[in-house]
Formats: structure tokens, C-alpha cells, sequence
């Protein structure tokens, strides 16, 4: 008996240092897919195009990520989520430090597509992973870690990827980002046994799998969670990637004080992630999405106003907290829906996700030729509408619900 628990403890804690590893390499993920976003301006004029070509640098990496990962998702419900994740996150190793040698915007975008085509196997193989080696009653709190490191990597990454580019320059943001994958890729490699490779028992052929998309997309639960995850990777993305835009041309900020500026936007998922994650497994995820949502949707709607700077900041910080009271109570509700092939169901999630970013900063830049206050009307108004839409769709998803 006292074997057994101390085999289980010693499972447990592996565990958790597993979870570890895992934020720290989302945290990187999305460090390196918004360092980009502040130095728009900075990116436009060392290769003397507009921002809206070199805004492109986000969808370019967004957009192809999201594709892949229904790709990733179906083969590591094959041959197991270990290799996979490997696999890619020493693709994103590589051409990280491949992007540095770009010579032209449209070089640049060009690794940034074949990284996006390529690193995208992490992050939907870490959520799977999370719904495999946690109980659904339990898994808000791993889920938080998760969600939380993206968004302190979005923060992270806008706000030293302005800090960082006097002394490093834009080369030296990818180079430095290129070793710290390889130091993660090292040591996820030493804890590889503690990552479960379960294979799916369903045939893979495309019958079946085209019938696994139409179950998950044409079912009431599945059809909601999947659509407010779109319109949060939309909505989110499409605001946060102009953020340092906005700040420069409203407030006249430098890179510093951009980065400065945007470094508490991942504050609220680092700090209350876990937690939020916890009260949702309590409460009920029916009662904190609408809430999630509504805060998120105040946000743009403020920075319309002439509002001082340090308004403005809590605004950005507020929007965060959005983000983390909705993203992953969504992906804990997507764990529970591909029973047979998680790996199929959550690389649907990310699928929709990224492509959900990538749309967003696109879309946004499009609306940004007419100004900010249309575009962030245009944002807000459509949030406030999902936000009350959300107390009636997701009224069923209450605490420790069997589905």
C-alpha cells in the first residue's frame, strides 16, 4: 500500500513538472508569434513597405499553424502525441533561427508561413495531452497554466520584443528565441516518458474521419463551443496585434514605452489562470463565459474614448482578463468532446483558433484604413452581442457536467 502511494505521488509530481515544461513552451510559441506585432512600424520602415504588408507577418504564421494542426491532430491520434511534439517544436527551433536571415518583408513572411506550416504539432498535442492525463472534473486548473502561458507569451512577447529591439534588433529577437526552443526541446526530450502517446482505436480512413468533423461540427454543443472559439481568436487577435499601433499613433509611444505598455496584458492569465480555471470546475463554466466575454467586449469600446494613457493600459490589461475567464473554459468543454480521437477534436479547436487569429489581425488592419474608433466599434459591437448570446447557449454547462 505504501509502495503504491508513493509510486502515485512520484506520478503525480512528474506530472507536474510535465505541466511546467508545457506553459514554458507556450509560453514561447506565442512569445515568438506576437514579438512582431510591436515592431510593425519599426519592420515598415527597415524594409520600406506599408504596416498593412508587414502586418502580414501575423496571419502569414497564424493562418498556416491553424491549417496544420488538423494535419498534427489526426497523426498523433495515430502514432501518439510524444513524436509529434518533438518533432515540431524542433521545427520551430530551426526556422526561428532560419528567419533571421531574411533579407526582405517578403522573405520574412515567407519563414514566417513555413514556420507556421510546421511548429504547429505543440500546442494542440499539449491540450490533448492535458485532457488525457487529467479527469474532466479536474482539468480547469492544468487548462489555466495552459491558457494563462499564452497569453503572458503574447504579453511577453509584444512587450520585449519592443524592450529588446534597440540592443538586439529584430535578428537577434529570433536568434534569442531559436536557442530558448532548443533549451525547451531538451528538456522535454528527458521527460518524454511522462508523455502518454495513446493511439486512437478508430480506422483511419476517410469515411471515418470526415463522420469524426461532421460529429463534432454538427452537434449543439460541439457547433457553439467551436464558433465562440473562432470568434474569440477573431476578436482578440484582431485587437491585440494594432495594440502597439494604437498606442503609438494615439499616444505617440516609443517602442519602450509600447513594450511597457502592453507587458500586463498577459499579467491577469499568468497570476489568475489556475485559479479562474479551478472556479469553473466548481461553479460551472456556464456562469463565468458570458461574464469572460462581456469584460472582453468593454475593452475596445473604451479605447475609443480620448482616455489618458494609464486608461488605456487597463483597458489592454482588462481585454486579458477576458481572454482568460473565456479561452480555456472552451478548450476544457473541447476535451470532452472527441472521446474517440481527442487528438482530432482539439486540433479542430486550434484549427479554428489560429485561423481565428490570423482572420482577426487581417480583418482589423482592413477595417484600421478608415481609422481606430470603426474598428474598434466594430469589435466591441459584435463581442457585446456574442456576450449576451453566450448566457443562453451555454446555460448547460455546469459544474462537473457529464457529457
Amino acid at each position: 500500500m505504501e509502495i503504491s502511494s508513493s509510486l502515485s505521488a512520484r506520478e503525480s509530481d512528474q506530472r507536474e513538472r510535465l505541466l511546467w515544461t508545457l506553459s514554458a513552451a507556450t509560453v514561447l510559441i506565442f512569445f515568438q508569434a506576437y514579438m512582431v506585432a510591436p515592431i510593425i512600424p519599426h519592420l515598415a520602415e527597415e524594409f520600406r513597405v506599408g504596416n498593412q504588408i508587414i502586418g502580414l507577418l501575423i496571419p502569414a504564421y497564424m493562418i498556416p499553424y491553424g491549417i496544420t494542426s488538423l494535419f498534427f491532430g489526426l497523426v498523433a491520434d495515430k502514432v501518439g502525441r510524444k513524436s509529434v511534439m518533438l518533432i515540431s517544436l524542433f521545427a520551430m527551433m530551426v526556422l526561428t533561427l532560419l528567419s533571421a536571415t531574411a533579407q526582405s518583408a517578403t522573405q520574412l513572411i515567407g519563414w514566417r508561413l513555413v514556420t507556421g506550416l510546421s511548429a504547429s504539432g505543440t500546442i494542440p498535442q499539449i491540450l490533448t495531452l492535458i485532457g488525457e492525463l487529467y479527469p474532466y472534473s479536474q482539468r480547469g486548473r492544468p487548462l489555466g497554466w495552459i491558457f494563462g502561458a499564452m497569453a503572458g507569451g503574447m504579453a511577453l512577447g509584444s512587450s520585449f520584443g519592443a524592450i529588446l529591439l534597440p540592443a538586439v534588433g529584430w535578428q537577434g529577437l529570433f536568434v534569442g528565441v531559436g536557442i530558448v526552443a532548443g533549451v525547451l526541446f531538451y528538456i522535454l526530450w528527458k521527460q518524454r516518458r511522462s508523455i502518454t502517446s495513446t493511439k486512437s482505436k478508430v480506422p483511419f480512413h476517410l469515411k471515418n474521419l470526415l463522420a469524426g468533423y461532421k460529429e463534432l461540427l454538427t452537434s449543439r454543443r460541439g457547433a457553439r463551443t467551436y464558433g465562440y472559439v473562432f470568434l474569440n481568436g477573431i476578436f482578440h487577435s484582431g485587437i491585440f496585434t494594432w495594440l502597439g499601433l494604437y498606442l503609438s499613433q494615439r499616444y505617440g509611444f516609443n517602442e519602450t514605452q509600447i513594450g511597457m505598455a502592453l507587458l500586463g496584458y498577459g499579467v491577469p492569465g499568468i497570476i489568475f489562470g489556475p485559479i479562474i480555471g479551478r472556479v469553473a470546475d466548481r461553479w460551472g463554466r456556464n456562469r463565468i463565459l458570458p461574464v469572460g466575454f462581456a469584460i472582453a467586449a468593454i475593452s475596445p469600446l473604451v479605447l475609443i474614448a480620448n482616455v489618458p494613457p494609464v486608461v488605456a493600459i487597463v483597458a489592454a490589461t482588462a481585454l486579458s482578463f477576458g481572454y482568460d475567464l473565456t479561452q480555456p473554459l472552451l478548450a476544457g468543454i473541447v476535451t470532452n468532446l472527441g472521446s474517440e480521437r481527442p487528438g482530432q477534436a482539439m486540433g479542430l479547436n486550434v484549427f479554428t483558433l489560429f485561423i481565428g487569429f490570423g482572420t482577426g489581425g487581417f480583418v482589423f488592419g482592413e477595417i484600421l484604413r478608415f481609422g481606430f474608433t470603426p474598428a474598434l466599434l466594430v469589435f466591441g459591437g459584435v463581442m457585446v452581442f456574442a456576450a449576451i448570446a453566450s448566457i443562453l447557449l451555454f446555460r448547460s454547462e455546469r459544474s462537473k457536467s457529464k457529457h
